[in-house]
């Protein structure tokens, strides 16, 4: 048997030989023995041909030479030819992974660049360690996890987090979406599972392991349909890729699946959770506040900004925000700073990047004096009530110009993630909706059909208390579990009565705060008019000039 040890060895006596090396000679030649045959095939062609051709006459010399050109265009088309046609019908074209290998160190995303999801990357880090080193787990028998899922919302850091395992693992990594198994064609998802899994073998065996990342793997992964409208190559994809997962059990080679989905758990197959295939799943949430502030302090990093930004403020004011998101905002505030000729992305300008992702695009309304007075006034009462009463929000800014088809806005967010709704909580969500109804019903003595929207929020959460959250005064439960037709006419009545009297006991206290604060109330409203929009720093300096903090509590917070 042919012996590439002995061979190299001979050939190349100052190479170090490993068998790590190898095997990736060998896998080189297995790769590429048509490319090296061919090669030599013409070379040794082209030899025998220059040798035939000094020996002819020089009659028929000549005649050869001036066929030639002609005949090598011939050549180069027909064979142009006959490999479209044999790589598209003989080799599958249509089923082939046309996607390269990438390797981990190419890839180059380490661990410390992936921010806000330090729980997370402690569990990664094990599966890296054990992909490195799989001796300490044969010593006790166990076996490596050999597929990873992680869930979670889009921009979060799934894949990310799937590109820093690889670097640090030093592995290649193999990247594919699930629609891209997906084809009009019958059979060739499965086949393009086959293929991908086969490299991945051989990569594995020239590397000592490697990692499988399927994007969006719902796509692919979801419950099998079985009717006469379709379905099967889906379900043919996910049972092939079903079967290559289970044999990734019983090869040695390290090989990795890392599947990422923003579906819920649920859609997906259950024979693709079960453990053997997918042993280990990740749920990856959006970054905290101390998350948020580190990941804006890394992009920022990447462009030149004002050392002064106060990049806790920006954190508090991108709650729910993703790393993605984060990352549109700091790429949105360049282009601003641009757009200013700025040399430097400054505060506003970050500030300003996320009103226009948040609220829109401005678009500033001829309106009649009497409607942007009317504006004013509505947001400014929305602005009071809101920076008074409310427990849990911080106000950004008040602006009367017209963002996403609303007049006006008053932007808010809650100082960190709530996960949980307080009834103070929502009580003050309906002052706060009801105040702008109730400031055009003081100061202009009539009303606009720009309170729908309010009304519209005020009485879902105030029926949301009374009918599900037991909010109420006399009825405890949840009453839209119960099918209509079984409750009660005097039930629904005095449920219904019920979330009536809380959005007018709400609207009665948000017309006594601004009775009580009628001076605030046109101070806003005048501030509006002629500057159109007030930040967050400017809202504040103006409470604080009339002496008012912020739900009349000293220990809050401020941004």
């Amino acid at each position: 048997m042919f012996d590439f040890r002995t061979v190299l060895c001979y050939l190349l006596p100052t190479m170090k030989i490993n068998k790590l090396t190898l095997k990736k000679i060998k896998m080189f030649f297995k790769d590429h023995w048509i490319a090296v045959s061919s090669t030599i095939a013409v070379i040794v062609l082209i030899t025998l041909s220059v040798i035939g051709f000094m020996g002819l006459e020089s009659f028929y010399r000549k005649m050869q030479l001036a066929q030639l050109p002609i005949m090598i265009l011939i050549y180069i088309f027909a064979a142009a030819i006959s490999a479209i046609i044999y790589v598209s019908l003989m080799m599958g074209q249509f089923g082939r992974i046309d996607k390269k290998e990438v390797k981990g160190a190419n890839v180059n995303v380490k661990f410390s660049e992936v921010l806000g999801i330090d729980e997370v990357k402690e569990e990664a880090l094990e599966i890296v360690q054990l992909l490195k080193d799989r001796t300490a787990i044969q010593k006790i028998g166990g076996k490596i996890i050999k597929g990873l899922l992680m869930i979670g919302p889009p921009g979060c850091g799934k894949t990310y987090l799937a590109k820093a395992i690889a670097t640090e693992a030093g592995l290649p990594f193999l990247s594919l979406a699930g629609s891209e198994f997906t084809e009009i064609f019958v059979g060739v998802g499965a086949r393009r599972a086959r293929q991908l899994f086969k490299k991945a073998r051989r990569l594995s065996y020239a590397h000592g392991g490697a990692i499988v990342f399927i994007d969006e793997i719902d796509a692919v992964g979801r419950g099998r349909q079985y009717s006469f409208m379709g379905g099967q190559e889906t379900n043919s994809t996910l049972n092939q890729l079903l079967v290559e997962m289970d044999g990734l059990q019983d090869e040695k080679e390290n090989v990795v699946v890392i599947g990422a989905t923003n579906s819920p758990e649920e859609v997906l197959d259950a024979a693709l959770l079960r453990p053997g295939r997918f042993d280990r799943k990740i749920y990856i949430e959006r970054p905290s506040l101390k998350g948020r502030e580190d990941i804006f302090k890394f992009y920022l990093s990447k462009v030149k900004y004002d050392p002064d930004i106060d990049i806790g403020r920006l954190a508090r004011k991108s709650v729910f925000k993703t790393p993605a998101d984060i990352e549109n905002i700091v790429k949105e505030a360049s282009l601003i700073c641009i757009r200013n000729k700025r040399d430097v992305v400054t505060s506003k300008d970050l500030s300003e990047a996320i009103d226009r992702i948040d609220l829109g695009v401005k678009h500033r309304k001829h309106m009649t004096p009497e409607e942007r007075r009317m504006v004013a006034y509505h947001e400014a009462g929305h602005l009071i009530t809101l920076y008074l009463l409310h427990p849990t929000d911080d106000v950004f800014k008040a602006s009367i110009i017209s963002r996403k088809g609303f007049l006006g806005v008053v932007h808010h967010q809650p100082r960190e993630e709530l996960f949980t709704e307080s009834k103070e909580k929502l009580i003050a969500d309906i002052k706060v909706s009801m105040s702008g109804y109730m400031a055009e019903k003081l100061k202009l003595n009539t009303t606009s059909s720009g309170v729908a929207s309010d009304f519209h929020h005020a009485m879902d959460i105030a029926h949301m208390m009374v009918w599900r959250l037991g909010m109420g005064e006399k009825h405890i439960g949840d009453f839209t579990a119960i099918p209509e037709a079984q409750l009660s006419e005097s039930i629904k009545e005095e449920l219904n009565n019920e979330t009536e009297r809380i959005i007018k006991a709400c609207a009665k206290d948000a017309e006594d705060v601004l009775i009580r604060e009628m001076v605030l109330l046109d101070r806003f409203a005048k501030e509006l008019l002629e500057h159109e929009e007030l930040d967050y720093d400017e809202i504040d300096a103006i409470f604080k000039e009339y002496n008012k903090s912020q739900f009349n509590d000293p220990t809050k917070p401020t941004a």
